[in-house]
C-alpha cells in the first residue's frame, strides 16, 4: 500500500457517518399540522459546528423565511463555543438554508398561500454535515389539539386493553 492511500484511508475512517441528532422540536409537532418535509444544509461558522458538535442547540423559537429567492432560518439558538476566541458567533442570527433551486420555487409558491410557515423540525449531522429538516406548517386550531389528544387517548386505552387480554387478564 502506498503511503497515500495509507493516508487517505485513516482520514476516511475518522469521518462521521449515520445520523446524529442534535436538537428536535417537538411541540412544532403538537402546535401544526405537518404538510410537507425538506432537508436542508445549514451555512454555519466554525463555532457554531463545535457548539453543535457538543449537542447544544434549541428550535424551539425558529422558524424560516424566503427573502429574494434565498431561504433564511431564523430564531434557532446555537449557544456561543466555550474554548472560542474573539471568533465566536452570534447564538440568534440568521442561518442560511442550502436548498435546490426547485425546492426553494416551490416552499415561495406554497408559502404565499395564507396560513401557511415553515419550521425547523430537527437539527442533526448526516455523515458528518449539519443538517436542518424544516417542515411546511399550518397552524392547528385549539379543538384540533383537543381531538389529537383524545385520538391518543383513545389509542393508548385500547393498547393497555389489548395488553390485559394478551396477558389473559381481561
Amino acid at each position: 500500500m502506498s503511503p497515500s492511500a495509507a493516508s487517505s484511508t485513516r482520514a476516511s475512517s475518522n469521518r462521521q457517518t449515520g445520523r446524529k441528532l442534535i436538537a428536535q422540536n417537538k411541540k412544532a409537532r403538537h402546535d401544526y399540522e405537518i404538510l410537507d418535509v425538506y432537508e436542508a444544509g445549514i451555512a454555519l461558522q466554525g463555532t457554531e459546528v463545535k457548539s453543535l458538535r457538543l449537542g447544544r442547540a434549541s428550535l424551539v423559537d425558529g422558524f424560516a423565511t424566503i427573502d429574494d429567492g434565498e431561504v433564511f432560518l431564523r430564531g434557532v439558538h446555537i449557544p456561543e463555543y466555550e474554548q472560542g476566541s474573539w471568533t465566536n458567533h452570534e447564538p440568534r442570527r440568521v442561518r442560511k438554508l442550502l436548498l435546490h433551486r426547485g425546492e426553494i420555487l416551490r416552499l415561495i409558491g406554497k408559502t404565499k398561500e395564507s396560513g401557511l410557515t415553515l419550521v425547523p423540525l430537527s437539527l442533526y449531522f448526516l455523515d458528518g454535515k449539519a443538517k436542518v429538516e424544516i417542515a411546511l406548517v399550518r397552524g392547528k386550531k385549539r379543538y384540533d389539539k383537543r381531538q389529537d389528544l383524545a385520538r391518543r387517548d383513545a389509542d393508548r386505552e385500547v393498547q393497555r386493553a389489548l395488553g390485559r387480554r394478551n396477558k389473559g387478564m381481561g
